[in-house]
């Protein structure tokens, strides 16, 4: 991830409608895959100062992706009339420090724990009636690539965009597999019930960030696997934390 900082110095007057400019930027921010999350800051002590913060995938991503790409002209096109009031604009990039909030993948007890848990699962699907024909001819490294790729998700290694080709294989995996909603829903309650066993934490904050992820992700393959879907395969890895993730970008 890459953030980026805007900062700002609004004259006197105008803050309204430099606030109403971004409102309409937003719209093609949200839109673009390259951009994570944005927000607008603005300075109690100094009100005409405002900081914009914005994530990006990568450095590439901002400026090669989304700088060429069909969302900078609409967006760009609303800010422009600001772009004098701008006293700094500078990218960042993450400096390891420690943190006193651990990933989820660390809460959950690191590879350990999640091979683990998809192990067991998947022990378990051949003898249920509605995953069993789902997952007929399973690979038998599949329930380790999950735990792979869940594990990246969840703020660990990123050993699935390294060794397994990121977000556009796991894409690959689901289509035309045409999942239906009972099967879905058969799927998450079959691995909350698969956590319990296993021990994974059961702390209401870290299930509830599980269980999102788990409706979230399952929901996302039954839309990939329709018949003719076209899922735009070149999204980045989903990053999953305490709180959310942006909604799907097809």
């Amino acid at each position: 991830m890459l953030t980026e900082y805007i900062r700002y110095r609004v004259p006197a007057g105008q803050g309204a409608e430099f606030e109403e400019a971004y409102r309409r930027a937003a719209v093609h921010l949200a839109a673009a895959p390259e951009c994570h999350d944005f927000e607008m800051t603005r300075c109690i002590d100094e009100p005409e100062c405002y900081v914009v913060r914005l994530t990006w995938t990568s450095a590439d991503a901002h400026l090669t992706g989304f700088r060429t790409g069909p969302h900078f002209p609409p967006f760009f096109a609303e800010v422009r009339g600001f772009v004098d009031a701008i006293e700094e604009m500078r990218h960042y990039e993450p400096v390891d420090i420690g943190s006193p909030v651990p990933s989820l993948y660390e809460w959950a007890g690191g590879a350990d724990a999640l091979e683990k848990l998809f192990h067991t699962f998947y022990q378990r699907v051949p003898e249920d009636e509605l995953l069993a024909p789902l997952f007929a001819g399973m690979d038998p490294e599949h329930a380790r690539h999950v735990a792979v790729w869940v594990g990246e998700v969840f703020g660990g290694p990123k050993t699935y965009s390294e060794k397994r080709g990121g977000h556009r294989h796991m894409v690959s995996k689901h289509l035309g597999r045409a999942i239906t909603e009972q099967q879905r829903r058969r799927w998450v309650t079959l691995l909350q019930e698969t956590a319990d066993d296993v021990g994974l934490p059961a702390d209401p904050e870290f299930r509830s960030a599980f269980v999102a992820y788990l409706e979230w992700g399952t929901r996302l393959a039954v839309l990939f696997s329709r018949p003719g879907a076209e899922p735009a395969a070149d999204e980045p890895m989903p990053v999953w934390g305490w709180g959310s993730v942006r909604p799907w970008q097809g």
